[in-house]
This record gives C-alpha cells, structure tokens and sequence, in this order.
C-alpha cells in the first residue's frame, strides 16, 4: 500500500512537471503581407496579372466601340429601312450586349482564376519557409500580424529569418 501511495505521488508530480513544461510554449510573430510583398515572385505575378488585366480591358474596349459605331451607323440608317430590319438590328444590337457582358464576366472569373494559380504557390512558398525556420527556433505558435490584431508584443519577430531562408 505504501509502495502504491509512493507511485501515486510520484506519478502526479511526473504528470504536473509534464503540464508546467508544456504550458511553456514558445510563440512568435511574423507579417505575412510584408513578407509577401518582399519576395521577388510577387512582383513577377503582380506583373503577370496587370498585363492579362489590360488585355482583356483593351478588347472590352474594342468591343464597345464596334458595337457603339454599328448603333450609330444603324441610327442613321434608320429612317430609310423597314420597320422589319429596324427590329433585326434592334434584336441585333442586344444580342451583342449581352455578348459583351457575358465575355465581361467570364474575363473577370478568368482574372480570378489566374490570380489563385498565380498566387497561391507563393503564399505556400512563404508558408513552408515560416514553418521551417519556427521549427528550427523551436517556435510552436507563430501568430501572423498582417490581419491588424496583435495578440502578443512580445515574441520573436520571425521575418528577418525568413527572408534569408527565401533569400531575399
């Protein structure tokens, strides 16, 4: 019985050592968006999805101006043709609205597409190098100070080190 009320005590101060050690975590900061910002890619990306913007923005453009010199030259027209063709090029005339509108669309989801495909490989990029450098620290709780909400003051700013383990 003695034997047992000994294992008892010390398996509590065994458990209660555990707890205090692990209570200790370690924990550090990093702003993500800066990061971000810093690494060449980004830019490279940036770059990518401005000039695929403008290009779609140019034949948006060279559409409208089509379809606002075919309104013009049919409001001309207009007089000197049937009731019959009048509503053909009214039907007409809709029809590339709703062209124009609907390659609208699709350019923007396509704008969003390309910005996920382009993007998301650096974000894990960034993530893998934080991951990497806190554990070598021995860090196991790295809060991100980008979204404007500082939990804590105090931890290591992890940043320097992982534009050096980016080399950037």
């Amino acid at each position: 019985m003695k034997n047992f009320k000994s294992l008892f005590v010390a398996l509590m101060l065994f458990v209660g050592a555990t707890s205090f050690v692990n209570a200790q975590s370690k924990i550090a900061h990093i702003d993500t968006q800066a990061l971000l910002t810093a690494m060449p890619e980004m830019k490279t990306a940036q770059g990518q999805l401005e000039k695929l913007q403008k290009t779609y923005d140019t034949e948006i453009k060279t559409l409208m101006k089509e379809f606002e010199t075919k309104l013009k030259q049919w409001e001309v027209e207009a007089e000197s043709k049937t009731d019959e063709e009048n509503a053909k090029r009214g039907q007409e005339a809709q029809a590339m609205q709703n062209n124009i509108a609907a390659y609208r669309e699709q350019a923007i989801k396509d704008l969003r597409q390309k910005e996920v495909d382009v993007f998301n490989p650096i974000r894990e990029k960034a993530q893998t190098a934080i991951q990497k450098v806190a554990r070598a620290l021995g860090y196991q709780y790295v809060l991100d100070v980008s979204t404007g909400v500082t939990l804590l003051a105090e931890g290591k700013d992890l940043l320097v080190d992982v534009k050096k383990e980016l080399g950037i």
